[in-house]
Order: structure tokens, then C-alpha cells, then sequence
């Protein structure tokens, strides 16, 4: 009796093991997830985007994000807490992540979550600088920038032989309260009387209508069976608080990123910044200095109730997908390129040749032919598309009208080189965001993009 009850139990541990085994071997086929995370912080001395550094405080910018495996060729996504990642500059950090992950560009976003006290970047900008014998190269001096590049590409290959297997993903949304509102104000002929900054020290205008906003924020998230391993966060809105302080801050998101990191260390917390391009936090932000950890809680207890109303689904191979439309930005009609080789190469004002620089840049690139690639996630029943520019909330809310019967976010702020992006409507009411000022691209981009939305959402 004694001897088969031990043959039995042998047995037993060899069925077991084997299944043991015919797991981890399933595991290593199914998704798998990498999370990284570099300091992208500017030392003293360098340059913001308006600003140089005087002085680092305890938060830190970051360049984070994650490496999705196991479902086709390697997906990266990245978040980087500067104002804009622009043109060459674009295709530098998704051609080296690409090259640590072992995929291609085209399964590569990058995107800002366009904090002010924060750092742009743009090497076509800074190359035209130098061909114009510029001395002052400002915001576009690349040294710093190429650092971080390097940084997040070590991270990136290092990351990926520690993946994880992801069994599920989640999807929680909640509204946001008192922190987004619209920045543009009409007045009683339908134009764009006045802008409503992100912090507004008028009460009259503090005083009127929210406007049309998105409040959601929503948390994709993905899970080592019980353990949450990244959770990532999208939320419309402006970034800032105050700024010009010269000291480099992620303001009131990555406040908010930093609790929610505390309140789930397991999991990294990536956060993108959705289309914020016509919102701000002005009509409940006056400026003072105390607003900025005040938004900071609203947003992260948005954040925290659309945690616990998280869903979890199982994830394969088979619903994972990402797909990419390349499109052509129709250019503004006001882009004059002689103009701006005549500013930038002159020497009295180093900061307009600066700026001529950033829209040159732009210009020039569009010229020669270069499409954007607008790319989709879709893991399960969530879809989130990842886009160019200063975005207007209506792309988000029309997204959403695509497809009720999904969840859907955008990630704004990828390619920043066509400034604030419009609707149709939009251009014609005037305003700040739709100036020769403030945007780079003409009125019919509304069409290029929303047939392009349409295409990537309604892919089966």
C-alpha cells in the first residue's frame, strides 16, 4: 500500500510538472511586457522652452514607457515630460527605440505631455540654425536631448529581456472634476472673443461656462495574472499650472502620475496627454502657486476611481493589434518660406530666428513629401490612437461617436511639428489656437484626419 501510494504520487508530480512546463511554455508564446523609465531632466544651464535652468528640484521629468511583445513585431510606447518632440527629432528617438526593441519605426510613438518648464526638441530646427551660422541655437541645442536619447534607448533594449507575461488587461474611465474647461471664449457673433489661458487671473472669465471639454480620464492597464505590471493614463487637457520658472517641473500630471506610482507601485505609470490643444485649466486656476498640487489631487483622484472601476480581460496574441495610416498635413496658407530664411538668418533677434527655425523645419519637411504616421492600439476592446499636435478635443469626443461600442482614447502631442490642430469650424471662428501665431496646418486638416480616424477605427 505504503509503495503505491508513492507511485501515485509520482505520477502525480510528473503530470504536474508537465503542466507546469506546457504553461510557462504558453506563457513565453503569449503577450509579454517591458517597462522602462529614464530621467529626461535638463541640468542647469540648459534651456526650457522659453527659459534656462536656474535651479532642480525634487521631481524629476521622465521618458517612460513600455515594450509589447508576443503579439507580431515588438510595439514601443513612450512619454517623454518636455513640450514637443518635433520633426528629424521625431524620427531619431523612434528609429533608436526601435533598434533596442527589435522592431520597426512604424510600431514606435513618441509623445509629450507638453509641461512649459520642460524642454523641445526639434533636430531639423537646430540644423537649420547651424546652416544659417546661428550662434544661439536656444531650445534646439540638442547635447542634452541626445543624452536622454541615449538613456531611454539603453533602457529600452535593457528592459526587454526582463519582459513579462501579461495574461490581462484592464479598462477603467472616471470624470475628471474642476480641472479642464475650454480656453476659447465666443462672443455673441460666434467668433472667438477672447482666450481663457490655462491659468486666468480674470474671474469675470473664470466665471463663464466649462465649455466643451472631455472630462473622462482613462487607465489602460495591463496584468501578470493578480499583479498589475503598467498602467497607462490619458486625460485632455493643457498641462500647466504656472510656469517661467526656469526650474523643470511636470506640473499637476506628473504630480498626479507620482501618487497614483505610490498608490500602485507594482505597475509603471505612463500618462498621456489626450487633445488638450483648446482646453486648459484656467476657469479654475488663477496662478496661485497652490493650484498646481490642487489640480494635481483632482486629476489623481480621477485617476484612482477609474482604477477601481477597472475591468480586466483576458489578452492573446489574437487581440492585439496596431495599425498605422500615414497622412499629409495640408501646410497653412500663411507659411512663407522666404520670410523665414530672411528671419533666420538674420542676427538682431537670436530669438525669432529661433522660432522661423521651428516653423521652417516644418515646412520643409512637409515640402519634401514626409507623411505622419497616425498609429492605433487595440488590445481587447480598448482602442487608443496615437496622434500628432496640439490637438482639439473634438477629435476625441468624435472618436468616441465612431465607435460607442469600444473604449477609446487618443494620445495627443506625438509629432509636434504642426503646432495647434484645429477643426474646420475652428479656423473660421478665429482665436488664438488657430493663428498664423499658434498653428501650422490649414483648415481641411479636419478631413485628412477624421477619414484617417475612421480607417483605423473601423478596421476590422
Amino acid at each position: 500500500m505504503k509503495f503505491g501510494m508513492t507511485f501515485h504520487s509520482f505520477h502525480c508530480s510528473i503530470a504536474l510538472a508537465a503542466l507546469c512546463f506546457a504553461s510557462t511554455a504558453l506563457a513565453a508564446d503569449g503577450p509579454r511586457l517591458a517597462t522602462f523609465d529614464v530621467d529626461a531632466t535638463p541640468p542647469v544651464g540648459s534651456m526650457l522652452a522659453y527659459d534656462p535652468v536656474v535651479r532642480v528640484d525634487e521631481l524629476t521629468l521622465r521618458c517612460r514607457g513600455i515594450v509589447l511583445l508576443g503579439a507580431g513585431e515588438p510595439i514601443v510606447l513612450c512619454a517623454v515630460d518636455w513640450i514637443g518632440i518635433a520633426n528629424e527629432s521625431q524620427d531619431a528617438f523612434r528609429e533608436a527605440l526601435a533598434k533596442a526593441a527589435a522592431t520597426t519605426p512604424q510600431r514606435v510613438a513618441v509623445h509629450t505631455l507638453h509641461q512649459h518648464d520642460a524642454p523641445g526638441c526639434d533636430f531639423t530646427a537646430e540644423r537649420l540654425l547651424k546652416e544659417s551660422g546661428a550662434k544661439d541655437l536656444g531650445r534646439f541645442a540638442s547635447a542634452f536631448h541626445q543624452t536622454v536619447l541615449a538613456r531611454a534607448e539603453e533602457a529600452v533594449h535593457a528592459s526587454v529581456s526582463k519582459a513579462q507575461p501579461i495574461t490581462h488587461c484592464g479598462w477603467g474611465e472616471a470624470d475628471v472634476k474642476e480641472v479642464a474647461s475650454n480656453r476659447r471664449i465666443p462672443g455673441p457673433d460666434g467668433r472667438i472673443r477672447v482666450t481663457r489661458y490655462t491659468a486666468c487671473k480674470d474671474p469675470k472669465l473664470r466665471a463663464e461656462p466649462e465649455g466643451v471639454i472631455d472630462p473622462r480620464v482613462s487607465l489602460l492597464s495591463f496584468w501578470n495574472g493578480e499583479k498589475p505590471v503598467a498602467v497607462l493614463s490619458y486625460y485632455a487637457c493643457h498641462p500647466q499650472s504656472y510656469y517661467r520658472m526656469g526650474i523643470p517641473s511636470p506640473d499637476f500630471p506628473g504630480i498626479a502620475r507620482f501618487f497614483r506610482q505610490q498608490a500602485v507601485p507594482e505597475a509603471l505609470h505612463v500618462h498621456f496627454t489626450g487633445p488638450g490643444g483648446n482646453l486648459g485649466a484656467g476657469k479654475y486656476n488663477d496662478g496661485a502657486r497652490e493650484n498646481r498640487v490642487a489640480l494635481a489631487l483632482r486629476l489623481a483622484d480621477g485617476m484612482k476611481r477609474a482604477w477601481d472601476a477597472t475591468r480586466k480581460l483576458p489578452v492573446t496574441p489574437a487581440n492585439v493589434q496596431w495599425r498605422v495610416e500615414p497622412v499629409a498635413l495640408p501646410l497653412a496658407a500663411h507659411l512663407d518660406e522666404a520670410k523665414l530664411r530672411e528671419t533666420l538668418t538674420q542676427k538682431k533677434d537670436p530669438k525669432a530666428a529661433v522660432n522661423a527655425a521651428d516653423t521652417l523645419a516644418w515646412l520643409l519637411r512637409s515640402k519634401s513629401g514626409h507623411k505622419i504616421d497616425l498609429a492605433m492600439l487595440a488590445v481587447g476592446d480598448a482602442r487608443v490612437l496615437h496622434m500628432p499636435g496640439e490637438l482639439f478635443v473634438e477629435y476625441q469626443l468624435a472618436a468616441k461617436k465612431l465607435r460607442p461600442d469600444l473604449h477609446v482614447t487618443i494620445a495627443a502631442y506625438g509629432e509636434y511639428g504642426p503646432g495647434y490642430i484645429g477643426t474646420t469650424r475652428a479656423y473660421a471662428e478665429g482665436g488664438y489656437e488657430t493663428s498664423a501665431r499658434a498653428t501650422n496646418v490649414a483648415p481641411e486638416v479636419e478631413t485628412v484626419l477624421m477619414s484617417a480616424m475612421r480607417k483605423l477605427l473601423e478596421a476590422k
